[in-house]
């Protein structure tokens, strides 16, 4: 690599593990990719994770990427961090952890949310001032049920992060975080671009607990600490962007701006299952969370939480290999193993009816896979309808979908999304889509340049189109049934 180019570091700290990839700032090319897992734990709903890991984990990852791209430390000029959503991070006046973090998909805080969304004038007054209802998953309703069930803990917090903020502190001593990410806590207003003072209010929250907003992701929030610089052996002159949530620095990695309105809607296939699309639209949908992008247009999405880990387990009960499917025929399989958030049941449990004892378990698998694209592909449609588009309209329905996420990669999930969307899907070239967006915002904050701009001009969002297959409308109208009829014992 000649001398004059730079490289910049994406990390991608997600639910299981931290991905840093080592990029071409010039070229968009990935040189390396470094990883380590994290650990999460917690039953009956807890979901939680040790930060001090995930802080090892990127150094770890960081170290490996440079080390395996064979480019020298003082190549290297920015870094930023792309983080799981909503996650709630407890500091003690040292900035270390007061506790592990509640994640993203820990529901026992279901009973906090509805409480919440009951006040300050109910669900329409919350999505005017945050674009989103809480459920579960949002880090107000996390930290209220910090307050009542660990109210030391609460009382002696002396800082409040969402997981990429406290990578981000952890890198640069800043505390900051940006538009995109702040728009999952609930207490962020999407429509004034700031902490809502009410909803603070509210919840008991100090504002001086709280990062400071930067404009966009791509802010310089400074450059690395010494023990930073020590731990990753980078020098201290690397800057270090505000960075942003996984589904946003996704975006970036697509090149998806605020430009049109839901040119190019998304549907993400990890642990979670994701739908969101880049506009300058503001839609306000009670099912749907309103995010802000992380330049401060926005990003509405759709989430489950049943996708990808949910179907490995149903192949693992069934001893088969996850791409050890057929198509489920008569079988229904709602895979709601932690709740579900899209539909809103955060106590539902799985669901399989139809079984026969002739049944093949390959299409119990398939019905499973089947039941979690169906859940996706109708949040996809609640976003569309949101944003004042038909979803059954010809123009709508032939635009092709962006598949990304780790059931992009997979032959039963690609199948499946075709067969029950009926429509062609992209499926980008690049694998790391998080961690390219964070890479963007880390040339961006070292530069000045726009990442999305420069995620187009690497190419990270081209890829295969694959062409639309017949829907399958039999099997859509099937599981809707079943989903209809099983929602009141769900509720429970």
């Amino acid at each position: 690599m000649p001398a004059s180019r730079s490289v910049v570091i994406g990390v991608d700290s997600s639910t299981q593990s931290t991905k840093a990839v080592a990029v071409d700032a010039e070229t968009g090319e990935l040189l390396a990719l470094g990883r380590a897992p994290h650990t999460v734990t917690g039953s009956g709903g807890a979901r939680e994770s040790d930060p001090e890991e995930w802080w090892t984990a990127l150094a770890a990852a960081v170290r490996a990427a440079v080390r395996d791209a064979d480019v020298p430390a003082s190549a290297v000029t920015g870094i930023a961090v792309a983080g799981q959503q909503h996650g709630l991070v407890t500091l003690r006046a040292d900035g270390r952890p007061l506790r592990p973090a509640l994640l993203w998909n820990d529901t026992r805080s279901a009973p906090q949310a509805a409480a919440l969304a009951a006040r300050l004038g109910g669900p329409e007054s919350w999505l005017e001032r945050t674009g989103s209802v809480p459920v579960a998953s949002m880090t107000a309703a996390k930290w209220q049920w910090l307050r009542e069930h660990e109210p030391e803990h609460a009382e002696a917090a002396r800082g409040i992060r969402l997981p990429h903020d406290h990578l981000t502190e952890r890198l640069s001593g800043a505390a900051v975080t940006d538009p995109g990410d702040a728009s999952g806590t609930c207490w962020y207003g999407t429509a004034t671009g700031a902490y809502d003072p009410e909803v603070l209010d509210l919840l008991g929250l100090d504002p001086a607990l709280l990062p400071a907003v930067a404009p966009s992701g791509a802010t310089r929030a400074g450059t690395l600490a010494p023990a930073a610089a020590e731990a990753l052996g980078l020098p201290r002159t690397v800057a270090v962007a505000a960075g942003t949530g996984d589904n946003m620095a996704a975006a970036v990695g697509l090149g998806l701006g605020g430009a049109g309105l839901l040119d190019h809607p998304v549907v993400s296939l990890g642990t979670s299952g994701t739908v969101f699309a880049a506009t300058r639209a503001r839609p306000a949908d009670p099912g749907l969370a309103g995010f802000a992008a992380t330049d401060g247009t926005y990003l509405p999405l759709g989430c489950t939480l049943n996708c990808t880990l949910a179907v490995d387990r149903f192949a693992t009960l069934l001893g088969l290999d996850r791409e050890d499917a057929a198509p489920g025929g008569g079988v229904v399989v709602l895979p709601y193993l932690d709740g579900e958030r899209t539909p809103d049941l955060p106590h539902a449990a799985g669901l399989v009816t139809g079984l026969r004892h002739g049944t093949d378990p390959r299409a119990i698998l398939g019905a499973a896979y089947e039941g979690a694209a169906f859940t996706v592909l109708r949040a996809l449609d609640e976003l569309l309808a949101a944003c004042g588009l038909d979803p059954a309209a010809p123009a709508v329905r032939d635009r092709p979908l962006r598949l990304i996420g780790g059931g992009s990669r997979g032959r039963a999930w690609t199948e499946t999304i075709r067969r029950l969307s009926g429509r062609p899907l992209l499926v980008p070239a690049a694998e790391e889509l998080v961690a390219l967006g964070a890479a963007a915002l880390a040339a961006g904050a070292a530069t000045g340049a726009d990442p999305v701009a420069l995620a187009t001009t690497w190419g990270t969002g081209t890829g295969t189109v694959l062409p639309p297959a017949p829907r399958d409308e039999e099997t859509w109208d099937r599981i809707a049934s079943v989903l209809t009829a099983a929602a009141p014992t769900l509720l429970r």
